[in-house]
């Protein structure tokens, strides 16, 4: 049995020297005993190292881990760390490293992050006090931290870089670390010392109070992140109780006195809130002068005008396209390109006079990307839908139909709020923004992309179907005479059109 017994001062580069002597050895891991020196003597065991054995062959991903691994404070944490390398010889470095069912790289890596999480700890908790004389030419100061871990030798690096320009000390229970004239070193335990006031502390001990806000105070999560087992050698901690228990006060105090905006400012907000919103109020004529003459989104400075509806101005049905195309954009008119044709050809089938209804769509202005010398459409973004809905609710207040016809996507979310699910949507009658039925469908510009023959012709019937309920739905003593569904329908569902 052999016994190995570690330093507390550069404990990582002993362990590592004795784990490789004993692996390049062929020595168990059930033949050593491992200790530090406060791990009382075995009467059986041997000190004496092993002699010979080859080159040995450790993972870099294990060494990274070992050099945090070894100051835990668990004793046990040597042996469990040379049990993992003895297993590794046997195992590929790759598949056990990353092994995260493994139960003793489970408890390494725990060990592992409780290591650092105590680092991260002594880099906050730490209160310096000056000890130096006055006038000298480097200041000094003291602290005094209780870790939890060993972890004072691999923390020092981080206050070497932060307080290189002055001389220190950390003085701990088990390892203390001095710093001066430049040159780090390392020494044993110290009892807690004496250590003398601070000017610099009061004015610390002023700002920590003034940062701390009442309204977001969460006592367990601050707990957390401060452990009370560190408040005793923290100077603020002091006035910790006593915040918490004035944080109810001071909260409703800086609730009480938080700004207010002036009437005037306040009456400006209102204005421009209100601007935003889509109510028109002028007079019916007014309107399709108000639309030709719209700058409120980015769209009318590429295209040629605005494209207005036109129809009976009290139309019993009105139908909402998407956007113009570039026929409409040319001529100024509703479905007059090719999907206008496409939808007169179905309107013809479903016996649905398109002279009788208001037509008109969701966006006034054509949206293009140019490409050579062609305009290729683009689709509304939402901004875009919502601006222009200031004026299709404009139009439907004018109108003031039985029922909306809703074609695609952009004019469904623009009359209903909502643009997805258009297909199981399709031939269904919802409750539009202003109350009114509205009807969802395809838009014909979407049946003439269809390439599939099939897919199409059936689409087609589809949209006939929607076109011919709609003629049902405002002229319920019209119904064709094989259409019996359509007349039950318009029985279950009076008309709901405005007084």
């Amino acid at each position: 049995m052999h016994r190995v017994t570690l330093p507390p001062i550069g404990t990582f580069r002993a362990w590592r020297d004795a784990a490789r002597s004993f692996l390049a050895a062929n020595v168990p891991p059930e033949q050593i005993l491992w200790g530090d020196h406060a791990t009382a003597p075995d009467l059986f065991s041997d000190d004496s190292p092993p002699s010979g054995g080859g080159a040995v062959s450790v993972p870099r991903s294990f060494i990274q881990m070992a050099e945090t691994v070894v100051w835990h404070s668990d004793p046990e944490r040597f042996a469990h760390l040379y049990a993992f390398l003895w297993r590794l010889r046997e195992t590929p470095h790759r598949n056990l490293m990353s092994d995260r069912g493994d139960r003793d790289l489970a408890r390494l890596r725990r060990m592992e992050k409780n290591v650092r999480r105590c680092q991260h700890k002594m880099k906050a908790f730490v209160r310096f006090r000056e000890i130096g004389r006055p006038g000298a030419a480097r200041r000094s100061f003291a602290a005094w931290f209780e870790p939890t871990h060993h972890i004072v030798e691999p923390t020092a690096d981080f206050f070497v870089r932060r307080f290189g320009d002055m001389d220190w000390r950390i003085l701990t229970p088990d390892v203390s670390a001095v710093f001066e004239q430049g040159k780090l070193s390392f020494s044993e335990g110290h009892a807690k010392p004496d250590l003398p006031e601070d000017a610099s502390e009061a004015l610390w001990i002023t700002y920590f109070q003034n940062i701390f806000n009442p309204a977001r105070l969460k006592v367990q999560a601050m707990q957390s992140e401060m452990p009370k087992k560190y408040w005793k050698n923290l100077p603020e901690a002091a006035y910790i109780p006593r915040m918490i228990a004035e944080a109810p006060m001071r909260a409703r105090a800086m609730a009480e006195a938080a700004p207010t905006l002036p009437p005037a400012r306040v009456e400006q907000l209102k204005a421009q809130l209100a601007s935003c919103k889509s109510a028109w109020s002028g007079p019916s004529e007014a309107l399709p002068k108000a639309i030709r003459s719209c700058t409120r989104c980015p769209l009318h400075c590429n295209a040629t005008q605005a494209v207005l509806g036109e129809g009976p101005a009290q139309a019993d049905l009105m139908i909402v396209g998407e956007q113009p195309g570039e026929m409409e954009d040319l001529s100024g008119r509703p479905f007059v390109g090719p999907a206008g044709q496409l939808f007169d050809q179905a309107a013809a089938k479903a016996e649905l006079d398109r002279e009788t209804a208001y037509v008109t769509n969701a966006v006034k202005h054509f949206k293009f990307s140019v490409r050579g010398k062609r305009r290729i459409h683009q689709r509304s973004d939402v901004s875009e839908i919502e601006h222009c809905r200031w004026w299709l609710d404009a139009e439907i207040a004018t109108v003031r139909p039985k029922l909306i016809l809703a074609m695609g996507a952009t004019a469904a979310r623009s009359l209903t709020g909502k643009e997805t699910g258009l297909h199981a949507r399709r031939g269904t009658i919802e409750t539009g923004r202003a109350g009114l039925p509205v009807l969802i469908t395809f838009h014909p510009a979407y049946l003439l992309r269809l390439s599939e023959p099939e897919v199409r012709k059936q689409a087609e019937a589809q949209f006939t179907q929607d076109l011919a309920l709609a003629a049902t739905f405002v002229a319920p003593d019209k119904a064709p005479a094989h259409s019996d569904h359509l007349q039950a329908f318009t029985q279950e569902a009076p008309s709901p059109r405005a007084p």
